[in-house]
């Protein structure tokens, strides 16, 4: 009898081979006192682990192909420095000498700490580095029951086989790959996760969220996973799998088809340019955006100059930063948003500012620089000085007021007074533009964009602020709806606001990645989308056979419909 399950797919690609169950979970941790005589051994038995973790992690680093996606090694150095971070290797050795408890508790109790910060976060991605730091320290905890422990898939034949777990380090990852797997499926994590993300960049099908799929699916038993709709077939007959196959098959050559549009501009039918760029979080990611051709970073979130270290970068670290990716860019525009940090997600712990019961609606972003004005304008001074460097772009995130934009120009324009005494070149003329990511900023959008050089939808928050739902939630994520009419009505003001002003307007957000509004939002009006890098392509193929002129016109009845059940049919007839 056939079996199907539905997950979450981040990884696109079909998946057909037996089910390898990976049943390792995190071990089981109990206390115990030491005596006094028991605390130095101790304190070096943890250290031999953290050692004995990195040993491992190191090990998998240099086992990386060289044409490996630069994001795979990148994913691999940030557990590198997770492990040797003073949070992770460091502070349980505090609380093993003041407790007096074993390391296992020290870790264990540090890690609930840490779970705690991360889970007020709002922001899904950073939320998602908790997984990274629970994966490091479980591979410690794995380590101090069993001082010779290996990870299980280092020793294991895989090929061929889709991989079955609670969640996947992006070490295993990296393991999996090496060994030719065919997909795997996870019962956590979501498509924000690293191990998500490096499944896309390695090209690996891959479905999470599949709540004890361990439990539903046996060893060994035969399976086809569909990356792309996130279902999961057991028990199916011959038939399917020859249908399957033969879905296999056309994927792989509309793939080919889709990299010869890498060097071919996006233009619709009736000859209107569209510009295609990348959103990016890391310096290294950049390297992605030579595969899909994109016209530039539309959208560089730099919170990880300050998130998962002790001390945040300087103004020179940050420069360095910015300059590394424009160097690479060559001439191609890099779009910096300016820190979006706050109540959800603090890096000082001296900040005055109390943590909020709900950080969505706290000192967050714009909110929070304005009211550490100095950080913010050493991250000016440094954006600013990058722009002599080639085309830069400043992004200032969740403008909510006409006040809080006047704040940030008038400090935009003290940072280029400092940097003009000091004889530091920049560009005088460096287009400043604000993130559309709240409805009172979409309804503000004309007085904006009097104002700026450009605006940017961002609508992951739009959405979720609009409908008052955290998509993360999952008692409340099914109503996150990016078609709901407030939501596309809201795209629309903004839309309208920018060509008033004639001034851009882009999109960073996911519903710019998503090919199934590719059509609705040109007809819409928009002329600049940043996305994934790895979506790019599919949308340049959408853009490039689409017709604006007509678009136009059945978007208008989409706007006019009111009913959120009868716009989807329309968004299909529209992709027909």
């Amino acid at each position: 009898m056939a079996l199907i399950v539905s997950g979450i797919g981040v990884s696109k690609g079909i998946a057909i081979g037996n089910v390898h169950l990976l049943n390792r979970g995190a071990p089981e941790v109990f206390e115990r006192k030491l005596e006094d005589h028991e605390i130095d051994a101790e304190v070096e038995r943890f250290q031999d682990a953290v050692d004995g973790a990195a040993k491992q992690l190191s090990g998998i680093r240099e086992s990386i192909p060289e044409d490996a996606p630069k994001d795979v090694a990148t994913f691999i150095d940030s557990h590198l420095l997770m492990a040797k971070d003073s949070m992770l290797s460091k502070v349980p050795i505090e609380i093993i000498r003041e407790q007096q408890c074993n390391a296992e508790w020290a870790l264990k109790q540090q890690r609930d700490k840490l779970e705690a910060v991360f889970e007020e976060m709002e922001d899904d991605y950073l939320r998602t580095r908790l997984n990274d730091i629970e994966h490091v320290i479980n591979l410690i905890q794995q380590i101090l029951k069993d001082q010779q422990f290996t990870m299980q898939m280092k020793l294991q034949p895989l090929k061929g086989s889709i991989i079955v777990a609670d969640d996947l380090t992006p070490a295993d990852t990296v393991v999996m790959q090496n060994q030719n797997i065919a997909g795997f499926i996870t019962e956590l994590g979501g498509p924000l996760s690293h191990t998500a993300i490096l499944a896309r960049s390695l090209g690996i099908p891959a479905v999470v969220g599949i709540q004890s799929a361990r439990s539903l699916l046996q060893q060994d038993e035969p399976l086809i996973l569909d990356g792309s709709s996130g279902m999961v077939l057991a028990g199916t007959n011959e038939n399917t799998v020859k249908e399957y196959r033969q879905i296999q098959r056309e994927q792989k050559e509309a793939q080919r088809k889709l990299s010869s549009l890498k060097n071919i501009s996006a233009k619709t039918k009736d000859g209107q340019r569209i510009s295609l760029q990348a959103n990016i979080e890391l310096a290294e990611d950049v390297g992605a955006l030579k595969k899909s051709g994109a016209d530039g970073v539309g959208l560089y979130r730099t919170e990880f100059l300050y998130i998962d270290r002790e001390v945040p970068a300087d103004e020179a670290e940050q420069l360095s930063a910015y300059k590394k990716i424009i160097r690479v860019l060559k001439g191609k525009p890099l779009t910096i948003r300016t820190l979006d940090l706050g109540g959800d997600k603090e890096f000082d712990p001296d900040f005055q500012g109390p943590l909020t019961q709900n950080p969505a609606l706290g000192l967050r972003a714009i909110r929070r620089s304005l009211k550490d004005t100095e950080l913010f304008k050493q991250q000016l001074r440094a954006i600013l000085r990058s722009s002599a460097s080639g085309p830069v772009r400043i992004l200032l995130p969740m403008i909510t007021s006409d006040n809080e934009l006047v704040q940030s120009l008038s400090l935009i324009e003290q940072a280029k007074h400092e940097l003009k005494s000091e004889n530091k070149d920049f560009d005088e003329n460096i287009p400043v533009g604000a993130m559309i990511e709240v409805p009172a900023a979409a309804i503000s959008a004309h007085i904006f964009a009097k104002q700026l050089n450009f605006l940017s939808i961002g609508t992951n928050d739009l959405i979720q602020y609009t409908l008052a739902i955290d998509r993360i939630d999952d008692q409340v994520n099914y109503l996150y709806d990016p078609l709901h009419p407030a939501v596309l009505k809201l795209i629309n003001i903004t839309l309208q606001a920018g060509r008033r002003a004639e001034i851009p307007v882009a999109m960073c957000g996911e519903m710019a990645g998503d090919p199934r509004y590719t059509r609705l939002l040109l007809g819409l009006g928009l002329k600049e989308f940043s996305a994934h890098p790895s979506n790019l392509l599919e949308i340049k193929q959408i853009i490039n056979k689409s017709k604006i002129t007509e678009l136009e016109k059945q978007t208008k009845k989409i706007l006019a419909t009111t009913v959120p059940s009868k716009i989807i049919p329309m968004v299909d007839a529209l992709n027909a």
